[in-house]
């Protein structure tokens, strides 16, 4: 039940954003970190964990949230931040960044199990947010969405690796990829495993 934030609407508090990310595990591609206010009284059946979501009903939710939010930011984090930074920091500066750049200030931040002590509005992070709350639900259509597309557009690009399909997980096919046709700087994260190793090797020669 996405119901999380009725018991803090209130007079003070009427737009309450949300904040998930999609891509923390993936060898390949970028993190997608995205924020999302949905109007206090804006409830839909699509809006849920984009994980529990076909990717035909994804691709609807996404479009209904676009028309019907009140603000929603998504944030595209490269594969060399992500090793720059490691991926929990990646994903929290995402999620800083998304609150900063929503068009309106929510007074109540609310994230996917993502502790943050630096803004300056009220911020909770929720165990299993995106099963609880409709806007951080909102938040992870948003930004696993773009995601799968960026992928899609990379498998267009580098057919031979599959990431239409994995988009960018460790599956046996990718992973056997990887090792026939090398590591795509750029696109492969090098601070994670098998790539890191691969990477190590290629580089002695």
């Amino acid at each position: 039940m996405l119901d999380f934030e009725k018991d803090y609407y209130s007079d003070e508090i009427n737009l309450i954003a949300g904040a998930d990310e999609a891509g923390r595990g993936p060898l390949a591609g970028p993190l997608v970190v995205a924020a999302c206010i949905l109007p206090r009284d804006f409830n839909h059946e699509l809006i849920m964990d984009s994980k529990k979501l076909t990717e035909k009903k994804r691709e609807q939710a996404f479009e209904i949230i676009k028309e019907n939010a009140v603000a929603f930011h998504i944030e595209i984090i490269s594969v060399e931040e992500i090793d720059n930074l490691n991926i929990y920091q990646a994903s929290k500066q995402g999620m800083i960044t998304c609150f900063s750049k929503l068009a309106a200030k929510p007074q109540l931040f609310l994230t996917d199990a993502m502790p943050i002590t630096t803004l300056d509005v009220k911020t909770i992070d929720i165990i299993k947010g995106d099963s609880k709350s409709k806007n951080i639900a909102a938040a992870s259509i948003l930004a696993k969405v773009t995601r799968d597309r960026i992928m899609v557009e990379l498998d267009k690009k580098y057919p031979q690796y599959g990431f239409k399909n994995h988009k960018g997980y460790g599956t046996k096919k990718h992973i056997e990829a990887i090792k026939e046709f090398g590591i795509i700087e750029g696109i492969h994260r090098l601070t994670y495993e098998p790539c890191k190793t691969i990477f190590r090797k290629i580089s002695l020669f």
